[in-house]
């Protein structure tokens, strides 16, 4: 009986130890996941905020316009997108100063104070299309009138820059970048003729109209961003401070090691991937649902959105669930790119003029940077009571982020490649190749709009 017993016993140490080595094989895993999302950070940022309320706006209607016939931008936006937000990443991280700060350095007055005025217009026009597309949206989901909505996303954008510590500030911004998920579910809810899509993706069409060249401008304009550049640079260089890499006067040369540089290099591809998937899904879903049905005029994102459920009527709920999704798309990701949009201006005068800056400092700290901030966003808002209408002005604040991109490619394209502000770090051929052609297709694409409407 004693052995049987001691058996027994044997046996459930044995089952509790493989238990816990169990345990202990998930925690790993776990640990394991965790490090990998840590890696994350200004990128998947920043690669969110590219697919704001304004470039769903452009997306949607791409797709409603012309179905699967602009799918073929993507493959060639997509190596060009990395290689400029990967060398103003590089850029950051190397100097540990903000994009203005170094062409301040390096460049003429007349340069700085021409580019930075672009940026902060685009900027602050882009405020205000988000901002009402958000509520428009918002609408479409609580009872709620448009100026309450619009001024409460405003409150809301604003606070979290204002009184939220950075390090939490950064993980909810990372946080909602997750909401990028809901173009694809919205797809699979539609339908797609999935075959289709991939095929008209990778057949290239240079056979343009001036409404399909226009649109394609807006297209580039919305991806390939002026507000991402000074974002990207600035954050990378907020993640350094954070991480004690470089000194907060920024007077320092940062600690940096090929390993940082590797990461920095793998959030970006997972940014500026997930971005571009995430706008592929926007258009193939509005082709599907919009194009198909013979719906080719929509005026906002917020229409796509209120479409979708009609079309889809006694299907299950699916019209209604494509519906809200959209629109938590929408919303979520424009919570996410206001903050970037203002601060992406506040970090650009702020270098201009030589003010503190970051949003790891206290107001009390950086008093100009959080009022350029809440005065960006403020006057953006504004454009939603004065008689301007941002919800058609969307297209157009993505043709003018085409425009005001032209310089600023010049300039990353030849910051990204010298030796005596990169050192070993310079651009690689290859990525150098890829920037100075963003820069030729985006002067080129600009030109053949001008010309096309002369």
């Amino acid at each position: 009986m004693a052995k049987k017993s001691t058996n027994k016993i044997t046996q459930e140490i044995n089952k509790s130890e493989k238990r816990a080595l169990s345990i202990a094989k998930s925690f790993l895993n776990y640990k394991k996941y965790n490090r990998a999302v840590r890696i994350l950070g200004p990128g998947l940022v920043t690669g969110a905020a590219d697919d704001d309320p304004s470039g769903v706006a452009t997306y949607s209607q791409a797709g409603a316009m012309f179905g699967f016939g602009l799918l073929w931008i993507f493959p060639i936006k997509y190596p060009l997108l990395l290689a400029v937000q990967q060398t103003c990443a590089n850029i950051g991280a190397v100097t540990g100063k903000g994009l203005a700060a170094i062409i301040k350095d390096h460049y003429s007055a007349k340069l700085l104070y021409a580019v930075v005025g672009l940026v902060v217009v685009a900027n602050v026009i882009n405020i205000g299309a988000d901002i009402g597309a958000m509520a428009s949206t918002a609408q479409l989901l609580v009872p709620f009138s448009y100026t309450f909505l619009a001024i409460a996303f405003t409150v809301i954008v604003i606070a979290l820059q204002l009184f939220v510590k950075y390090r939490t500030y950064a993980k909810i911004l990372k946080w909602l970048a997750v909401v990028l998920l809901a173009y694809p579910l919205t797809a699979i809810i539609i339908g797609v003729d999935w075959l289709e899509a991939i095929k008209a993706t990778f057949t290239f069409n240079f056979n343009l109209g001036n409404a399909e060249l226009y649109m394609l401008v807006a297209m580039l304009g919305t991806t390939i961003s002026p507000y991402l550049f000074f974002w990207d640079t600035s954050e990378t260089v907020e993640e350094e401070i954070l991480h004690k890499r470089v000194a907060i006067n920024g007077l320092k040369q940062p600690k940096i090691t090929k390993h940082f540089m590797r990461k920095i290099k793998l959030d970006n591809f997972a940014g500026m991937t997930i971005a571009l998937l995430g706008a592929w899904f926007i258009v193939v879903a509005c082709a599907s649902a919009l194009n198909a049905h013979g719906i080719t005029e929509i005026n906002s994102a917020a229409d796509a959105a209120k479409a979708f459920e009609p079309l889809l009527a006694g299907t299950n709920n699916a019209g209604f669930w494509a519906k809200v999704l959209f629109s938590v798309g929408i919303i979520g990701v424009g919570l996410l790119a206001v903050p970037v949009l203002a601060g992406s201006s506040a970090y650009a005068i702020s270098e201009v003029f030589g003010w503190r800056e970051g949003l790891y400092r206290k107001y009390k700290k950086a008093t100009g940077f959080y009022v350029v901030i809440l005065i960006a966003t403020v006057i953006g808002l504004s454009f939603n009571f004065i008689g301007i209408d941002p919800i058609r002005a969307l297209v157009f604040t993505a043709v003018f982020n085409a425009i005001a991109a032209v310089p600023l490619l010049l300039l990353i394209a030849r910051i990204g490649s010298r030796s005596d502000i990169m050192g070993e770090y310079k651009n690689k051929i290859i990525v150098t190749l890829f920037v100075w052609l963003a820069f030729i297709i985006m002067f080129a694409a600009c030109i053949f709009l001008l010309i096309s409407y002369i």
